[in-house]
């Protein structure tokens, strides 16, 4: 059995966000002033801006593409939220390169139609920017809400093993109260340690899908970064709602120093 250790993706870094809006922000104020006061200059100028727009806008969206594909719950209410994010933005830069392509073949003054796609795109953008905000707000995606003594954050990828005890850790790697994320083929599940040992459920709050890896856990309680709900680590009992269903647990054993973790076939 051979297990490897994973990362977390990142947020967009704050340092990106801001050059994507601010350039197509421009290039959208001196096409129009450029329309208005018939200053071909002032197109120029406009055009440059949305070209550094494009690329700033792809730059930022690595990042999140990562985040996307790492970071964020699957099947979670998140994970839709990030998916209408990702198209908007995407629509959003699609029509700035359209009107971009159309300028090059204009001469004179700017077009109402450049002015429209790119008007429409701002809008798009303000959109996705809500978005990412309720993301980062409301879903904590990208937010280092460690709690004390939780330790660093842990992620693990193992092959999956269905019927077969696979080692998962060695029993002085957590310390009480603290968990780690282990991927079991396509299934997302906690390995935490408590005060009578290590436990084992699977990461999706019945809710609305959060990480409980990514919460807190303390006294045998895991509680959902999203909307408080807590959990019995032993038991999957629900301890507190929202959540109206329990979640389900694992098998764990200890086998010398070994932490051995068993799923179903």
């Amino acid at each position: 059995m051979r297990s490897k250790a994973s990362f977390r993706g990142h947020p967009i870094h704050p340092a990106l966000i801001p050059f994507p809006f601010a350039f197509l922000t421009g290039a959208f104020l001196f096409d129009a002033a450029g329309w208005l006061a018939d200053r071909a200059s002032w197109w120029t100028t406009g055009g440059h801006l949305a070209g550094a727009g494009i690329v700033a806008a792809l730059v930022a969206a690595v990042p999140g593409f990562i985040d996307y594909l790492f970071t964020v719950p699957p099947r979670s209410t998140g994970k839709r939220r990030a998916t209408r994010h990702m198209l908007v933005n995407l629509l959003a830069v699609a029509l700035v390169a359209v009107a971009w392509v159309m300028r090059r073949g204009m001469i004179g003054g700017p077009d109402i139609w450049v002015l429209g796609l790119e008007l429409t795109a701002l809008g798009l953008l303000t959109a996705g920017g809500w978005m990412g905000g309720v993301l980062v707000n409301r879903n904590q995606i990208g937010v280092d809400h460690r709690y004390a003594s939780a330790g660093k954050w842990n992620e693990q990828r193992i092959e999956a093993s269905p019927g077969v005890p696979m080692t998962v850790a060695k029993f002085d790697e957590l310390k009480v109260d603290q968990m780690k994320l282990l991927h079991v083929g396509d299934r997302r599940i906690v390995l935490a340690r408590t005060e009578h040992g290590y436990v084992a459920f699977d990461d999706h709050c019945p809710h609305r899908g959060g990480s409980l890896a990514g919460g807190t856990m303390i006294c045998g309680t895991v509680q959902c970064p999203w909307h408080g709900s807590q959990f019995d680590v032993r038991t999957g009992a629900v301890k507190a709602g929202p959540a109206g269903r329990s979640i389900e647990t694992h098998r764990i054993e200890q086998r010398e120093n070994d932490i051995r973790l068993f799923l179903p076939r």
